[in-house]
């Protein structure tokens, strides 16, 4: 299980603060962008955003929650991420959004609200590199983690190992100590608030710790 941290309630400086959390065992920085029309929030431009994250030395996992999707995928693809992942329900032209960031180099993620089902997007999976299951609805962090996402977190797991998809699975809202051992078929969990709202390092531990606890346990819980 990979880390991405998630910087969206962390307070100033904001600079340092994301520059110390990149510096400890997370494997990406996550970086939220809200354009307040596809969600309510509003997050950073990207000249703040590329401003915050200038030092982060991890690999960056961009999340776009805007309607413009082409527009932000310009911006960002000009950070390098390894990923940049887009809203299967914000896109009118799917197939066209993922040739679009791969034409960039990049390797390119889909995310799903809570109300869409796996169902849907079964015409994509064979070209996505990642998909993001949101386990709560997206635009605000601290939010309480939805517990069917763990039925679409299985389903992306078979789905792949029946039909040889090369996705990782990433899940993102709610995610702690106790719901992070729900996830156990999901590749990246994307934590915000249960880091930042303590010391960094501690939680950091406990989520590997809690998580290889419950991965050497008999077999994945499943809700």
């Amino acid at each position: 299980m990979k880390i991405a941290a998630s910087f969206l309630d962390i307070k100033e400086p904001i600079v340092e603060e994301v520059t110390k959390l990149s510096n400890l065992d997370v494997d990406y920085i996550h970086l939220d962008v809200m354009d307040g029309i596809f969600v309510d929030n509003k997050t950073y431009s990207y000249e703040e955003f590329y401003d915050i994250t200038r030092f982060v030395t991890k690999p960056k996992d961009v999340h776009l929650m805007v309607s413009d999707v082409k527009k932000y995928i310009d911006e960002y693809s000009n950070m390098k991420p390894e990923f940049i992942t887009f809203h299967y329900e914000a896109a009118s032209e799917v197939g066209s959004v993922i040739n679009y960031i791969h034409d960039l180099g990049l390797k390119v993620g889909m995310s799903i609200k809570p109300s869409t089902d796996v169902s849907e997007i079964i015409d994509y999976l064979d070209y996505l590199d990642l998909i993001l299951v949101m386990s709560v609805e997206p635009g605000h962090g601290g939010q309480s983690f939805i517990e069917d996402s763990v039925r679409k977190i299985n389903t992306l797991k078979e789905l792949r190992d029946k039909n040889n998809y090369n996705y990782l699975i990433e899940v993102d809202g709610g995610i702690n100590d106790v719901t992070i051992q729900k996830c156990g078929n999901a590749d990246i969990c994307v934590v915000g608030s249960y880091i930042t709202k303590q010391n960094y390092e501690e939680a950091i531990k406990k989520l590997k710790n809690y998580w290889h606890i419950f991965k050497n346990n008999i077999h994945y819980r499943y809700i």
